[in-house]
């Protein structure tokens, strides 16, 4: 399946409605993604980090009724993992609408249950990441100059639509404070998961990210299910020494969830690839109307992928994460 390639700047949506124009995907960002109206508009910035100390994920939600910052640590030393989210009521934090714009401060919950969470881009491709929460501070340095992303516009409907932006193999350094005891935060990378749209109340979607460098080479892949399938837009691709290789089909994934170390396996025409896992992360949460049950599991990818030009690539190595999550909101 070609899907468009959208190469100027355009707006997601007319009002609360989605511009057919919008729909495809775009090497970087190129979307003005203002939506107006209430209620069912999500907006997102997810941060995912992985080196071969700690796992970090933090998340800024804005989900028009609330806002959720949260903030999750796994020192993978220790296998200790800790967690921490706030929730503030009828709040929408200040995203920007901008193509690329991911400059953000926010925080949610009060006393010692406050999340607080800053993001800061510059005009030179860097990310500077600031987490405060109660026994935890995390500090990142993001170098994200140079390559391609992902963004792509999924469309249900002209009502319900979304855009997603997934920037991948980011180098990242910083330091991870946990009850007064600064570590550094070790070799890996980042990723960036950007969300802009209107949902359907109910949804489960997979996703997978991996990032490393193989035979000399930056490589990552990009691979998503379930959400995008049958719609005409997907969010696969290869991504090797900056430039990203679209793959245009719904993939095959199979999984247990009933199996913590069990192998997560995604194929199609283009692609074969696994992760194997060192760490499996559940988190439900249930609060009335909203509800979400995610398996996060963080592990590492073999396998091989085949590029627009037809050549084969080893996809062994790349660490990252692929999951199930349902959700209602």
């Amino acid at each position: 399946m070609t899907e468009r390639e959208i190469t100027r700047p355009v707006d997601l949506a007319r009002g609360h409605r989605l511009n057919p124009e919008a729909v495809g995907w775009s090497r970087s960002p190129v979307h003005r993604t203002r939506i107006a109206g209430w209620g069912r508009t999500k907006r997102w910035e997810y941060w995912g980090i992985v080196t071969d100390r700690f796992v970090v994920g933090l998340t800024v939600a804005g989900l028009d009724y609330l806002a959720n910052c949260a903030v999750y640590v796994l020192d993978r030393r220790t296998g200790v993992a800790t967690t921490r989210s706030g929730i503030r009521p009828l709040h929408r934090p200040r995203f920007g609408d901008d193509p690329g714009d991911g400059t953000l401060h926010a925080s949610a919950g009060v006393g010692a249950g406050r999340v607080g969470i800053e993001v800061d881009d510059d005009d030179e491709g860097r990310t500077s990441i600031r987490v405060q929460a109660r026994g935890l501070q995390v500090s990142l340095e993001v170098e994200r100059a140079g390559h391609d992303s992902l963004a792509v516009v999924v469309p249900w409907s002209e009502r319900r639509f979304q855009y997603t932006l997934k920037d991948l193999a980011n180098p990242v350094t910083g330091t991870v404070t946990l009850d007064g005891t600064t570590h550094d935060l070790g070799n890996g990378w980042a990723v960036l998961d950007r969300g802009r749209g209107r949902w359907r109340y109910a949804t489960t979607w997979n996703w997978g990210a991996g990032s490393g460098v193989v035979d000399g080479s930056t490589r990552a892949i990009q691979v998503g299910g379930k959400w995008t399938d049958g719609t005409g837009s997907t969010e696969n691709g290869i991504l090797v020494d900056g430039r990203m290789h679209k793959l245009g089909e719904d993939l095959r994934w199979s999984y247990d969830l009933t199996d913590p170390a069990g192998a997560w396996r995604v194929r199609g025409e283009r692609l074969d690839a696994t992760l194997t896992p060192f760490h499996l992360r559940r988190d439900i949460t249930e609060l009335g109307v909203l509800a979400v049950k995610t398996h996060q599991a963080f592990g590492v990818w073999s396998g091989t992928g085949v590029l627009d030009d037809g050549s084969q690539v080893s996809l062994d190595g790349l660490v990252g994460w692929a999951e199930q999550s349902r959700n209602r909101w």
